[in-house]
């Protein structure tokens, strides 16, 4: 009898303490589960851009950046200094700084004509158009322009350069044969950026006081058509998606992106951007799925940061 007793006393007991420890046990799974659920983002909040790095710039510190501009077939990134005058040019292979372009007084925009080997960049402070050739890497002419030369676009089958002249409420059309002005279009709006469709082939111009997207035929330099863009007030920034066939568009008064499609040429959607930008326009690298942005340095130099776009792997190569 007695033994019995004490077979149930110590199988109670070890009953009592494993299930003690299940408990203790179940009670750390959840806590843990709690915790790594309110660590990790939601759906909504999910990191689509993570940055991977920062190129370290010559500049002076906490003067504007404006655009960047990618050569597909270099691999060079330029990046320009607005507050600065100055323009860089950066190796995407090793993220190396290999040019200073100087006395650029207010550039603003840049755009590349891969066929003719040259470079062009719209210089607000002095009124004129830069003209870079790629071979020697260094200005070789500057053209004159109207007032305030801001975006920048490239309709290459038409071998022309189109360039904002933002207070001037035109359009600048450069022949990259000649690297002369042949005509100049005049809107009864301030320009914001142009972006040249080659499906289309027509470039498209932000007239950013009438929220309106102005169309030119590269062929003959005339407007064909405007075409309203909804809620959007003082659309200034564009960038295309050409193979979905939409415009993103910066709506600098009222801190909007807004989706265009640019086969109905209607708006499809809005969605709330930074306050006070008016910057939009892509700067991606298909080879190294990455995207680059320029910011004032906090430290002595002034910085371009790489940013790797959701979905790239590490490690991934051109083509993948």
């Amino acid at each position: 009898m007695m033994k019995r007793i004490a077979a149930f006393t110590t199988y109670s007991c070890f009953a009592l303490l494993l299930s003690g420890a299940l408990l203790w046990a179940y009670r750390e799974s959840q806590r843990n589960s709690a915790a790594a659920a309110s660590a990790a983002p939601s759906g909504s909040e999910t990191q689509l851009l993570r940055p991977v790095g920062a190129i370290e710039l010559p500049g002076p510190k906490g003067k504007r950046f404006d655009y960047l501009t990618i050569d597909d077939q270099r691999h060079y990134l330029f990046s320009t200094h607005l507050g600065a005058g100055l323009l860089y040019a950066i190796d995407l292979k090793t993220n190396k700084l290999i040019k200073t372009f100087e006395d650029l007084p207010g550039i603003e925009g840049i755009e590349i004509a891969s066929d003719v080997k040259k470079a062009y960049t719209s210089d607000w402070l002095e009124n004129k158009i830069g003209i870079i050739d790629l071979g020697q890497m260094k200005v070789i002419k500057k053209i004159p322009t109207e007032s305030k030369p801001d975006g920048i676009a490239y309709a290459a089958p038409f071998h022309k350069i189109y360039v904002s002249d933002e207070r001037a409420r035109a359009e600048a059309v450069v022949d990259t044969s000649k690297d002369e002005i042949v005509t100049t279009l005049h809107f009864g709006s301030e320009t914001g950026n142009p972006r040249y469709d080659p499906v289309s082939r027509r470039v498209y111009v932000n007239l950013q006081d009438k929220n309106v997207i102005a169309e030119v035929d590269p062929a003959t330099d005339k407007e064909v058509a405007e075409y309203p863009v909804g809620k959007c007030r003082g659309n200034h920034g564009m960038a295309l998606d050409i193979e979905h066939r939409l415009a993103f568009l910066s709506c600098e008064e009222n801190d909007l992106m807004t989706v265009f499609r640019l086969d109905t040429h209607e708006p499809i959607a809005y969605l709330p951007q930074a306050k006070g930008r008016s910057r939009l326009k892509a700067s991606l690298c298909r080879l190294l799925r990455r995207c680059y942005l320029g910011i004032p340095g906090r430290r002595r130099h002034a910085r371009s940061q790489a940013w790797r776009c959701a979905g790239a792997e590490e490690g991934a190569q051109p083509g993948d």
